[in-house]
């Protein structure tokens, strides 16, 4: 969910804050919404009188459909010492990895950094693999030289784009199934945003915005992002003609 669809559960006249709910003691929020979003929920936090003003934390996720499957989750937490403390335990039930990243809205920053770089490093490792295609080498052997050189990276490890390199991943199921080009459209979208208001450059960033924009509208909103490899560099993948 997007910002718009987190403040109608909090805000909406039968939301989370609103005067009739019961109370919450602790709310952690693991969308993906930027920090301002966050910041906006816990000034509305901090408004509650004293006996139903809860704890607060963003705690967006990263590692996948794949580590969702495997309890293997990133938490990134932004809050309140006291906050992370309460949210801790619970997180670590749902992934390997807590992390504190700071106060509120840390852990959204933290996450759409992530985001702005996994977008990119796919679209690089697509673009690389379907030139190598082209110039005449096996995808799994150029995959496997990525990942003991310098090009090493989830996208090519964990997540190759490729159809035949990996099972398991989106690509080997027609990209069915993963994180879809319509959320990391999402995410770089965000991350343009808070770039605009902290005056901060995204080149890279906007050309890889660029290629997501072009698959939407070519209709694959809904296939994983590393789709990429097919629509936008026309790769056929391992053993394919």
């Amino acid at each position: 969910p997007g910002a718009k669809e987190v403040e109608a559960v909090y805000f909406g006249s039968d939301g989370i804050l609103s005067r009739g709910a019961p109370r919450a003691p602790l709310l952690i929020d693991s969308s993906t919404t930027g920090p301002e979003c966050t910041r906006d929920l816990q000034q509305a936090c901090q408004a509650l009188e004293a006996p139903r003003r809860p704890l607060l934390v963003d705690a967006p996720v990263s590692g996948g459909v794949p580590g969702a499957e495997a309890a293997t989750l990133t938490f990134m937490v932004g809050g309140s010492a006291q906050g992370f403390q309460a949210a801790e335990p619970i997180l670590e039930n749902m992934g390997k990895k807590v992390v504190h990243c700071g106060g509120i809205g840390a852990g959204q920053a933290a996450k759409l950094c992530n985001n702005l770089v996994l977008g990119i490093s796919m679209a690089g490792v697509a673009e690389a693999l379907a030139l190598g295609e082209r110039l005449g080498l096996d995808p799994k052997l150029l995959s496997d030289v990525f990942n003991t050189s310098s090009a090493r990276c989830w996208s090519s490890d964990s997540y190759n784009p490729c159809p035949g390199v990996m099972e398991g991943v989106p690509a080997a199921r027609n990209y069915e199934g993963g994180f879809m080009t319509s959320l990391m459209i999402k995410d770089l979208l965000i991350a343009q945003n808070s770039a605009e208001v902290s005056d901060s450059p995204l080149p890279m960033g906007e050309s890889a915005l660029a290629l997501y924009e072009e698959m939407r509208q070519q209709g694959h909103a809904k296939e994983d992002f590393g789709s990429v490899f097919r629509h936008m560099y026309h790769g056929r993948g391992r053993g394919e003609e």
